[in-house]
């Protein structure tokens, strides 16, 4: 099931209050530093739980006319098999090491439809205005120092009237997992993304009357979000 922000708002809010930031602001470095260490064992550690997500995203994509897609924090390329032949894919990633990763999946599983993949700042894309049908960020807007300079990005490189994709885990506002990810918040440093994560870090007041989510298995955790340009 679908929603639109205005008819869940209450779901977004609860005893953290609105408008929730993290509290412990990630700098590329520190973003590097982690996912230095995760490359190797990322796709085993995190990859199964995600899958879901993932595939759902990249249905999504598949799904809408338009055949120039930019992924955004494409990490390691799990997504990238799941994408549609007649879709061209350019991925960005700030790790080099995860890129590495990538372009290994690429060239053994023979992906023509994938075009560059780039080691690349999010917050500071090296790409021209309206060059995308679709953007596409997965596990990435919880990771990046400024999540909204992410979405203006975003904005700046697809063209109007295409899409901009998120999965991402959002933080509860109450209850069990409410105390677990603050609990986590301390070690966003280790982790590389942040437990914390609020959606109004993410999205400003004005982009929530066109924004579409649904929560994606396992338990809801993910969330996967829309907005038409």
């Amino acid at each position: 099931m679908s929603y639109s922000f205005n008819s869940a708002r209450r779901g977004l809010r609860g005893s953290a209050g609105p408008g929730v930031v993290p509290h412990a602001p990630l700098d590329a470095d520190s973003v590097r530093a982690a996912y230095r260490r995760w490359a190797g064992v990322y796709d085993m550690a995190f990859g199964g739980v995600s899958a879901i997500a993932r595939r759902r995203i990249v249905a999504r994509v598949n799904s809408f006319p338009g055949t120039q897609i930019l992924e955004v924090g494409v990490g390691t390329g799990l997504a990238l098999p799941h994408y549609r032949r007649n879709k061209r894919v350019t991925g960005i990633d700030l790790s080099a090491e995860m890129l590495a990763r990538a372009r290994g999946r690429v060239a053994t599983l023979n992906l023509s439809n994938i075009g560059p993949l780039r080691e690349m700042d999010a917050e500071a894309m090296d790409l021209p205005d309206d060059a995308f049908d679709m953007a596409v960020a997965m596990f990435v807007a919880s990771v990046v120092p400024n999540p909204r300079r992410l979405l203006s990005e975003m904005r700046r490189v697809v063209r109007p009237g295409g899409y901009l994709l998120f999965v991402n885990h959002f933080a509860a506002e109450k209850g069990a997992r409410w105390w677990m990810e603050r609990a986590m918040a301390p070690a966003s440093h280790a982790l590389g993304w942040h437990p914390d994560f609020a959606m109004d870090a993410l999205f400003a007041p004005e982009d929530r009357a066109g924004l579409v989510y649904e929560p994606t298995p396992p338990f809801g955790i993910f969330t996967l979000a829309q907005l038409q340009n």
